[in-house]
């Protein structure tokens, strides 16, 4: 069983899901169930049959939030002696040579990761490429849209 890095913020935010999903989730859907087999004949019910399929989808995702849980190796960068070096769970400020702007990114791991606010996952294209450079370093990403260069401009453990 691999230990899987997560941040502090991740391991956070899969207990707070975890707790909705059993806390929460599960007895509305038990109760959905009861009303729904309360109807009569289950065969020709869609109410219960969505409800069952809702139930299967909570459980599993409880399944899997307790292994990611069971797996995590919990890293706080905020712990660590900045060196400068890119590792998971810094953020890092970049200039984007092709496009000529600057993005923040954080390293995280793949349940943390998006995209769209500028999480990424350590082991994507840029990920892989970030880990272990310092501060003014340049790289080329061979990213799927193509080549892309960056430029590192700082690199924070916070």
């Amino acid at each position: 069983m691999d230990k899987e890095p997560i941040t502090v913020r991740g391991l956070e935010k899969l207990k707070s899901e975890l707790a909705d999903l059993k806390n929460i989730q599960r007895p509305k859907i038990v109760a959905a169930i009861a009303e729904a087999r309360s109807h009569g004949d289950l065969k020709e019910n869609a109410e219960y049959h969505a409800a069952k399929e809702q139930q299967g989808h909570i459980e599993s995702r409880v399944q899997i939030i307790n292994d990611l849980i069971a797996r995590a190796n919990v890293i706080d960068v905020t712990k660590m002696e900045n060196n400068g070096k890119v590792i998971f769970g810094c953020t890092i400020k970049v200039l984007d040579l092709d496009a000529d702007n600057k993005v923040t990114y954080r390293l995280v791991g793949q349940d943390e990761a998006n995209i769209e606010k500028n999480l990424l996952f350590y082991k994507s294209p840029i990920g892989k490429a970030l880990i272990g450079k310092t501060k003014g370093d340049m790289l080329t990403v061979n990213a799927p849209s193509g080549d892309r260069n960056f430029e590192i401009l700082e690199v924070e453990y916070i």
